[in-house]
């Protein structure tokens, strides 16, 4: 039987999880978010994944707050108890995030002693049971699943097809599916990108079995128009690494798939965007540039003296100096 094909239509351009940007731990924090929003208006953005421990103990405020030119903006919890895991929502729907996203996907070691994340597959009941006390309390506010295909060597297409049904029936209709099997013993984080085999095919099975529910796609997605095969099969691709080493991949994203003018004419109107952002940190909060500017060393990339110009942004001996001076000597790096 041939692929069932999405037809390009005004309410797939609509879609808000069209393209969107994967939460990473250590990489999408709001620095990061207020760079990639320069260069794409509607892609959707999400947070760091942040414990329901750390919002119940830890500093809310820090976890929690960002840029209002961030929306469309999702937070992204780690959590496995219900009760918990609703007052983490209603503390998303008070800090005003557009759709909170559980990690169902995320197979290191720290996580599975948490008792969430990937390992959580193996509990559908239980995420229908989170997801449950979250719709709860989210008052219309989407509530998302971020998921693996399969667990360690399980390839049966059976084991994801059940435990999106289950979920499914506790009010989650968006889901979003790293193509590839977590295994949870004997492999990295980074292993466990890179090692399991892509299967494409499995997530536009999903696409097809559930017809009515939003299906993403994440994992190994390279190019734009490995973008467009993909929005062939289904609602939406999620891109993480190769968004953030090649950014500017990005400026396409908004007149390719969403129809709408890019916010940026060039790389030097974001790169000044990001100075500004940069003296405002500094000036007002205290907080060193160079938080900022690490997000934004993959802007150049492709670009003859690329590499001259990172050097000069990473170049410790300048922290202390002005932003502005610090674009200039970089600037003059790239000739």
């Amino acid at each position: 039987m041939p692929p069932t094909l999405i037809p390009l239509t005004r309410s797939t351009l609509c879609n808000p999880w069209r393209l969107s940007v994967a939460p990473m731990m250590d990489w999408t924090d709001r620095h990061c978010r207020y760079f990639h929003r320069l260069i794409t208006r509607r892609t959707r953005l999400y947070t760091e994944m942040v414990t329901t421990g750390a919002l119940r103990h830890g500093d809310q405020p820090r976890h929690l707050d960002y840029h209002p030119e961030e929306h469309p903006l999702a937070l992204q919890l780690g959590g496995s108890e219900p009760e918990e895991l609703a007052f983490a929502t209603k503390l998303a729907l008070r800090w005003g995030y557009d759709e909170v996203n559980l990690n169902c996907g995320c197979p290191s070691e720290r996580v599975q002693r948490g008792a969430f994340g990937a390992c959580l597959m193996n509990e559908p009941r239980l995420v229908a049971d989170c997801v449950k006390a979250m719709v709860d309390v989210a008052e219309g506010v989407p509530v998302t699943v971020k998921h693996r295909i399969g667990i360690d060597q399980d390839d049966s297409y059976g084991f994801v097809r059940d435990f999106v049904g289950t979920v499914a029936d506790a009010g989650c209709t968006v889901f979003i599916a790293h193509a590839r099997n977590a295994w949870l013993k004997g492999l990295s984080p980074k292993e466990n990108r890179e090692i399991p085999p892509l299967r494409y095919e499995v997530v536009y099975q999903l696409k097809r079995d559930f017809p009515d529910f939003t299906i993403v796609l994440n994992g190994g997605v390279q190019g734009n128009d490995q973008v467009a095969e993909h929005l062939l099969h289904v609602d939406g691709v999620m891109l993480g690494r190769e968004a953030y080493h090649n950014p500017w991949l990005m400026a396409e994203w908004d007149a390719r798939f969403f129809d709408e003018p890019a916010p940026a004419a060039d790389r030097d109107a974001v790169e000044a965007a990001m100075v500004a952002h940069m003296e405002q940190l500094s000036g007002r909060h205290g907080t060193p540039w160079s938080h900022a500017a690490r997000h934004m060393l993959g802007l150049r990339h492709g670009q003859a003296g690329s590499r001259r110009w990172r050097q000069v942004w990473s170049d410790h001996r300048l922290k202390a100096d002005h932003p502005a001076a610090v674009s200039r000597l970089a600037r003059a790096a790239l000739s």
